[in-house]
């Protein structure tokens, strides 16, 4: 589809055009770059709005992060939200593909008319967050979508990247996996805006191996506890809940949370957090387009191979190999 027809699809709600849309600006491709770029101008106008609720949710793995987005999700959704989720795979750094499991794990939500959910591979992109998620997040608010959820695949560095683009951060968390100091050793407690304790199941079900709901409450405790320690007397003291993704329990409490948070943040503190992430993603595409022009050097693709086995041979030191590749992009320009 031609720009003019993307733009038109997206404002008209047509969800063919968000998907071709959101496939565009992740394509890393030259010629849709430049297309992508036209068309994120062309809808900038619809997008970013102040009513507009961006959530990263991240966790560490089975904490259920999929089952909490599905529960909170169609909880939105029934509020007369129109809901999208984000969800970002890690890529196989052999080969380049993903599972993208997340739209399978997440069947209710999946169907629901006023959710739309994407899959995308990380790429091997810095803490497993795509370069186009927040040119994802700007196709769907411009398509209407009010709240945008965004998964990271919950590794490295990867919620200090998403804490980077959404209004607040949530952190999911288990009782009796030591995240409490596992936690503070990652930062996570000093970026975190709201923590909540999955699998906060109640008594009376079956096969849960003891009083899970006590043990979150109990883990719940410990994070508070960490939390003084680590973020001292912050202006915003990051709530500790529970709740049970599974059996859809305290799920709306997570969520007044989230909107206590953005009550604190206020109209001009939101604005401004927005504007610094601006900023820094303004610089964050030109680091991603100065390396697709290395890449793409006609000067840099001559010298490539040769540098390549001097360096394998270690007849190259790479200070030096890299030198002489920037030498050929100088030359190149």
């Amino acid at each position: 589809m031609s720009t003019p027809d993307l733009a038109t699809g997206i404002r008209e709600q047509r969800r063919g055009a968000v998907a071709q849309a959101i496939t565009l600006v992740e394509s890393a491709r030259p010629q849709h770059r430049a297309q992508a770029r036209g068309l994120l101008t062309e809808i900038a106008d619809l997008a970013g709005g102040p009513d507009v609720v961006r959530v990263g949710i991240s966790g560490v793995p089975g904490v259920g992060k999929s089952t909490f987005i599905e529960a909170l999700g169609t909880m939105l959704t029934k509020a007369g939200h129109r809901v999208g989720v984000l969800a970002v795979d890690p890529s196989s750094v052999r080969t380049g593909g993903s599972v993208l499991g997340d739209k399978t794990r997440m069947g209710e939500l999946a169907v629901d008319p006023n959710a739309y959910i994407r899959p995308s591979p990380s790429a091997g992109t810095l803490g497993g967050v795509a370069r186009a998620t927040v040119q994802a997040m700007t196709v769907l608010e411009a398509a209407g979508y009010d709240v945008i959820l965004v998964e990271t695949v919950g590794v490295g560095q990867s919620e200090v990247t998403v804490a980077g683009m959404v209004d607040t951060f949530l952190f999911l968390t288990l009782a009796r996996t030591g995240d409490q100091l596992q936690g503070i050793k990652k930062g996570i407690l000093e970026i975190a805006d709201v923590i909540a304790v999955n699998k906060a199941d109640p008594p009376s079900v079956k096969g849960t191996g003891g009083d899970r709901a006590q043990e979150a409450r109990a883990a719940a405790r410990d994070l508070a506890g960490a939390l003084r320690l680590v973020r001292g007397h912050a202006e915003w003291a990051p709530p500790v809940v529970t709740c049970s993704a599974l059996h859809h329990l305290d799920i709306d409490d997570v969520w007044s949370r989230v909107e206590a948070h953005r009550e604190h943040l206020g109209s001009e503190g939101l604005a401004a957090k927005r504007a610094e992430q601006q900023l820094e993603f303004t610089w964050a595409m030109v680091r991603d387009e100065l390396e697709q022009r290395l890449r793409h050097s006609a000067a840099v693709k001559a010298v490539r191979a040769e540098i390549r086995a001097e360096v394998l041979a270690g007849e190259l030191p790479a200070t030096v190999a890299a030198d002489r590749i920037l030498a050929a992009y100088d030359a190149d320009e």
